[in-house]
């Protein structure tokens, strides 16, 4: 029977099923992980003021410092999206709503997603990596020892600042890819600026930019959380920082495609 059971672990078949699982009980405990911050995040918010010097602190981090390289690569999203487009469209009879088509796409998808994933790869990943290099040298449990709540100190600012942020990203971002979508344009066919603009006017409504900035509100707290969450439970040294970290990146790209599924579901459906 014993030497059943050590053939049957060397198999490929035990092999693979272990793995699924292996990947879902981590799959299941993040969650919950993520679930119990979140709850104790909310309370913490209803009970205790809020650190303002750290929260314009990490403001400046979110919003300021991650600017360039957001805007960079939603400019070149639009740049590429309407270098592709514009000639196609103007071929077929239909070069006065592109810009009504590029209106459209950046403020509903690109600024908000292109943003998000911004973020991830420059804040998202920086606060994981600061919080988990605290929980692997002890200074979070030096933390509970002073009788600070951890989440409090560490959460609550920058969960918060990615909420009152992100919004400000998105639309930051949108009013750059509308700009570069509209030199992009005009640098790859005839058709001017005004007539551009005149239909990129067409391709706003208030639910969009509503919804844009529901977007921004939702990522941005998505992330910090995400982040903060695999930061706060890693282990094992130097390694388990880059875990986490890596863990932060995978499941903050994983959320905020969700997200952004179930607000298409939920509005444009």
């Amino acid at each position: 029977m014993r030497a059943l059971q050590k053939y049957y672990k060397q198999s490929a078949t035990y092999k693979i099923f272990s793995g699924i699982f292996t990947l879902l009980e981590d799959f299941l405990n993040t969650l919950g992980q993520i679930t119990i911050k979140g709850f104790q995040l909310l309370k913490a918010l209803l009970t205790s003021p809020v650190d303002k010097k750290e929260l314009v602190e990490q403001c400046d981090r979110f919003g300021i410092s991650s600017l360039p390289i957001t805007l960079s690569i939603v400019g070149m999203t639009s740049i590429i999206v309407a270098s592709q487009v514009a000639n196609e469209m103007v071929k077929q009879g239909g070069g006065h709503f592109i810009g009504l088509l590029m209106t459209m796409l950046i403020v509903r998808e690109v600024g908000s997603i292109m943003s998000g994933f911004a973020i991830i790869s420059m804040i998202g990943s920086s606060l994981a990596s600061e919080i988990a290099t605290m929980r692997v040298t002890e200074q979070i449990d030096a933390i509970k020892v002073l009788k600070v709540n951890p989440v409090e100190y560490l959460f609550v600012p920058r969960v918060l600042s990615g909420i009152l942020m992100m919004p400000v990203i998105v639309i930051i971002a949108s009013v750059v890819g509308v700009l570069a979508g509209a030199v992009a344009t005009a640098l790859t066919t005839d058709l001017s600026f005004r007539a551009y603009f005149e239909s990129a006017w067409l391709g706003i409504y208030m639910k969009d930019l509503g919804v844009s900035l529901l977007k921004g509100l939702t990522f941005g707290g998505t992330i910090a959380l995400i982040s903060c969450t695999c930061g706060y439970h890693a282990s094992g040294g130097a390694k388990g920082v880059g875990l986490a970290t890596t863990k932060a990146v995978v499941w903050s790209f994983v959320a905020i495609v969700i997200w952004d599924m179930i607000f298409a579901i939920i509005f444009f459906f």
